[in-house]
């Protein structure tokens, strides 16, 4: 009991500062195909918005839709850790992320008690993406080439005036990475850059994405290197190295730029970990990597949490 107790003293600071907070939580298809790591997400989710934090949570799907597509008898392609999104990937896109998985971690928030909301970025307007043109792409491998990514979008507007309404009357948005061009048609785009953008449009206290890494490393082959707090300059040689790379790469970019956009506090952390998001939320130490920007990494050290 002591610990427990401890345990709450501890967090009751945090718990006051994130009072009527944003955090916009980015679930990875990676930790949603888990049963027993997105249990524990939902449980945590849950018990955030019962904490009266704004909870918003985006998802991805790519192990999901990835599968649908072999099973329509189309071999998913992806460069530099984004997928290439022609006529029949598009399709199993649309059934994966704004079906399956939609429905499904709706269903699991609700049954932890939540008050889910589905949706995508085609409701009520709220992420606008423009078709991406064919662009030069680097590799994993270091290589440039041209890519034609297909139907996928990058985000241009958001309008978040649905998801406000829905959080002031208490639901949790459960966000898909599905957006519309000018005329409405569906495009897919990065669940990453979905999270980024409604964390800035949001003005969230904090930007999570749960993956199942255990957060940023200076060796990727080894987890004892995790670099657990950083900004711009602490992070530029690792990007520059290749160290970090990837879907790695995405985030830690997402989190840059969302720290240099107004969100406070950004974290990469693992998801399949037990309690991890309360842990990284509610704790000096945390459990991942911290990503903020030069201005709030001062004033996160002056202040010593």
């Amino acid at each position: 009991m002591n610990g427990i107790a401890e345990a709450l003293q501890g967090a009751a600071p945090y718990i006051r500062l994130y009072r009527q907070e944003v955090f916009v939580i980015k679930i990875g298809g990676a930790v949603l195909a888990d049963a027993h790591a997105a249990q524990n997400v939902a449980e945590q989710c849950a018990l955030l918005a019962d904490l009266n934090i704004r909870v918003v949570v985006a998802h991805g799907g790519g192990a999901q839709a990835s599968a649908l597509s072999r099973r329509l008898g189309f071999e998913p392609v992806q460069v530099g850790g984004r997928r290439v999104t022609d006529d029949g990937a598009l399709e199993a896109v649309k059934m994966a992320f704004a079906g399956q998985v939609n429905v499904d971690l709706v269903s699991l928030l609700r049954r932890c008690g939540s008050r889910p909301v589905g949706l995508t970025g085609l409701d009520g307007g709220l992420l606008v993406a423009d078709k991406r043109p064919p662009r030069l792409v680097r590799d994993d491998d270091g290589a440039e080439r041209e890519v034609d990514f297909g139907h996928v979008g990058d985000i241009v507007r958001v309008d978040p005036t649905l998801l406000e309404r829905l959080l002031d009357a208490g639901f949790v948005p459960v966000v898909a990475c599905l957006a519309g061009d000018a005329q409405g048609r569906p495009l897919n785009v990065n669940a990453d850059a979905v999270a980024e953008a409604l964390a800035v449009a949001l003005r969230a206290k904090k930007l999570i994405f749960l993956t199942d890494a255990r957060g940023v490393l200076r060796d990727p082959a080894d987890p004892s290197t995790l670099v657990p707090f950083g900004d711009a300059d602490d992070l530029a040689g690792l990007l520059a190295s290749g160290a970090i790379g990837g879907g790695m790469r995405i985030k830690v970019e997402a989190c840059l730029r969302a720290a240099a956009g107004g969100v406070k506090r950004t974290h990469i952390i693992n998801g399949a970990a037990p309690a991890s998001l309360l842990v990284e939320a509610f704790t000096g130490e945390g459990c991942g990597t911290m990503i903020v920007s030069q201005r709030e990494k001062q004033s996160y050290q002056e202040a010593g949490r």
